[in-house]
């Protein structure tokens, strides 16, 4: 559906428009900066690399600076810049995680930092499989959703590989904007393969609560965090944002939407697991 090429590294060219949109990092560092170009996109990484982006979405150029790894090159396209091609091209992509049991799909929506990655994780060490780590990707069909299986990779800061992984496991290169590792493979890990239906959605709290607590959303409340949660590449085709909006909407008002929040604490994992399984079956039920 959507072709990556590598070209030869580059120096990254002085751009004379500014960005349309960009993101930084907490000490205000730029992570990502989104130009216009004839063509269609650029995706900027500062001292990192380009992509080009085709107007339709369906092919993308990546270009390297001299320094940066072919293994970099793959994990920014991976986590950042497929997900909103996907989202250019029509699919409803979210900043989640999620797990598979019993052949049906787990969700756990949150910011960055905000402990998805170690909950799904905590679920496959302990029998389920991971679906996606960073980003969900959602087909709309008769009666409900399917959820399309992610990279079979997690990333996990230091303290939570270190409590949930066996030692020894696969990883990506280490990247120079963050600490996070990429696991590529794991004993205690397992990815799922195939497309599996959504059951629930997890919007997941601050971790304020000592207590696990799950809480049934409305509709309005759910459609403001799709809206967060949401990978959109540009804000100004109306058109697809229109269309985007109404199957925001038509997931907004399916039953299976709830806050989840949690102490946010290793050693609770176990129960955490129990009672979000104990109330999946009941609302399943």
């Amino acid at each position: 559906m959507v072709e990556l090429a590598i070209a030869a590294p580059r120096v990254q060219a002085v751009l004379e428009r500014p960005p349309f949109r960009s993101s930084t990092l907490p000490d205000g560092t730029h992570l990502t900066l989104f130009y216009r170009v004839d063509s269609g996109y650029l995706v900027r990484f500062p001292g990192l690399a380009d992509f080009e982006v085709s107007a339709d979405g369906r092919a993308v150029v990546c270009r390297p600076v001299p320094e940066t790894s072919d293994a970099t090159s793959r994990h920014l396209y991976i986590n950042q810049v497929l997900p909103l091609v996907l989202g250019k091209l029509g699919k409803m992509v979210f900043h989640a995680s999620a797990v598979e049991l019993d052949g049906s799909t787990l969700a756990f929506v949150a910011e960055s930092s905000g402990g998805k990655s170690t909950l799904a994780a905590s679920f496959a060490t302990a029998g389920a499989a991971m679906v996606t780590d960073e980003s969900l990707v959602l087909d709309e069909q008769a009666g409900g959703y399917r959820v399309a299986p992610g990279h079979p990779s997690v990333r996990l800061w230091d303290d939570s590989e270190q409590a949930l992984i066996a030692a020894g496991a696969e990883t990506a290169p280490a990247l120079p904007f963050t600490a996070k590792r990429r696991l590529l493979g794991a004993r205690r890990l397992r990815f799922s393969r195939r497309s599996t239906r959504l059951r629930r959605m997890y919007f997941l709290g601050d971790g304020s609560s000592d207590t696990v607590k799950v809480e049934r959303m409305d509709a309005a409340d759910v459609m403001i965090e799709l809206v967060k949660a949401s990978f959109l590449l540009s804000v100004d085709d109306r058109a697809r944002l229109a269309s985007h909006f109404d199957a925001l909407a038509r997931l907004s008002r399916r039953p299976i939407h709830y806050r989840l929040d949690y102490p946010r604490r290793f050693d609770r994992l176990a129960d955490v697991r129990r009672s979000i399984l104990e109330h999946a079956g009941q609302a399943a039920g």
